[in-house]
């Protein structure tokens, strides 16, 4: 049998993820205001992300349980026809004032965000474990085209225009474009990654599934499933709760609306620039130090913000929370892959990424009424203390199971 196409599938799905991510910096950039300016109410300046947020959430494990099922890369071309028709519908709410085809195409181009960012799935699937957080690493480095993309596109189309809700239509358009490139590509990955990783785990053997997944409660008490899980929601959570919403705190502080966008890009240059330099790292340090030294820096990264008042400044605290959510949430995907075999990995990221998401949302709701009830010192304090409690969780997790390893020997 020859050898499967893994660079060529590697640079696709890469690729498609450089789409998703134009369509997630516009996402973070202006649900928010879109919500508000359609809707007319202030206080639910939240309501947008969280949408967003709480639809990929709960499309998460259907996702993932479906890659197993059927192959990973239908449920990426379906993830990516839902991004197109969000852009679309947000669009329209946009132009016309209508506040159900906005929360409707929100909820699209969450579930959309979400199905994408599975996409790791497919890139662990492809690895063996001594080189799976490098080989993920690879896939998501395409994040960072988007990232240039983004400003690139978004920017012109809201510089030097009054920030209404007719403004934010072309923006939400070329969004959908770029979720349509990301589909055709998608759909050109062969053979399906998840064949890919049955080759790797049985060589020489047939390409279908011959063992049955887990149950989840099996799979929980696994060394190391736990704590994976916990550092991915609070990394993504983090992440999304001051992500999404940064723009709503630099247009307070006097800021243009169109500088949000060369912020969110710094944002996720720190998310995806150095990936490949970070999945290498996280091989050689362990997934333990990295889960708690990207939540250390996410931590740090959050209560900066107190203080950060520039443009240039938030934009360097962003890249910094982007760099540590890098290193929590790679090393967290890595070792959940090695924990996991092929027909469990899919519905396992997916629940990770439902909880994620879950927890994401309920803090940009709860976040956007803080913001706007008490100021940034509540945001940058509940980021503080959603990646440090964590990352001392984990310590003392990673402590117990060495001593539990270590017992036996120091009977003997």
């Amino acid at each position: 049998m020859s050898e499967p196409p893994i660079r060529r599938n590697t640079v696709l799905l890469a690729a498609s993820l450089a789409a998703n991510s134009a369509m997630l910096q516009l996402s973070a950039a202006v649900a928010t205001l879109t919500v508000v300016l359609v809707v007319g109410v202030r206080s639910l300046v939240g309501l947008g992300p969280a949408i967003v947020l709480g639809t990929g959430a709960l499309s998460a494990l259907p996702a993932g349980r479906a890659m197993d099922r059927f192959g990973r890369v239908p449920v990426l071309v379906t993830g990516f026809a839902l991004g197109i028709a969000g852009g679309v519908l947000a669009a329209i709410g946009a132009g016309f004032d209508l506040a159900a085809a906005v929360l409707v195409g929100l909820v699209f181009v969450g579930a959309a965000s979400a199905t994408a960012l599975l996409a790791r799935t497919a890139a662990g699937d492809m690895y063996p474990p001594s080189r799976r957080a490098r080989g993920i690493s690879f896939v998501l480095f395409g994040a960072v085209f988007g990232a240039i993309l983004g400003p690139t596109v978004f920017s012109p189309l809201l510089a030097g225009k009054d920030l209404d809700a007719n403004a934010l239509v072309l923006p939400w358009l070329a969004a959908s474009a770029f979720m349509l490139v990301g589909l055709v590509l998608v759909a050109s990955v062969r053979p399906d990654p998840s064949k890919i990783a049955r080759m790797l785990a049985a060589p020489g053997q047939a390409a279908e599934p011959v063992e049955k997944p887990a149950r989840f409660s099996v799979i929980l008490r696994r060394p190391g499933v736990l704590p994976s899980m916990v550092a991915a929601m609070a990394s993504f959570s983090t992440m999304v709760g001051i992500m999404t919403l940064t723009g709503v705190v630099v247009v307070d502080r006097g800021h243009p609306a169109d500088v949000v966008f060369p912020i969110i890009g710094a944002h996720v240059v720190g998310m995806y620039a150095l990936v490949i330099v970070v999945g290498d790292l996280i091989d050689r340090i362990g997934r333990t130090r990295s889960l708690v030294g990207g939540l250390t820096l996410m931590a740090a990264s959050a209560i900066s913000l107190i203080w950060f008042t520039s443009v240039a400044a938030i934009a360097f605290s962003l890249f910094a929370l982007g760099l540590g959510w890098s290193f929590s949430f790679v090393a967290a995907t890595a070792q959940l892959a090695d924990c996991t075999s092929p027909v469990e990995r899919g519905k396992v990221l997916g629940l990770t990424d439902l909880l994620s998401g879950l927890t994401g949302a309920s803090l940009v709701l709860i976040g956007g009424f803080a913001l706007d009830a008490i100021g940034v010192a509540a945001l940058a304090l509940g980021g503080l203390a959603i990646a440090l409690a964590p990352a001392g969780w984990i310590v003392r997790y990673s402590l117990r199971i060495r001593a539990a390893s270590l017992a036996p020997s120091a009977v003997d």
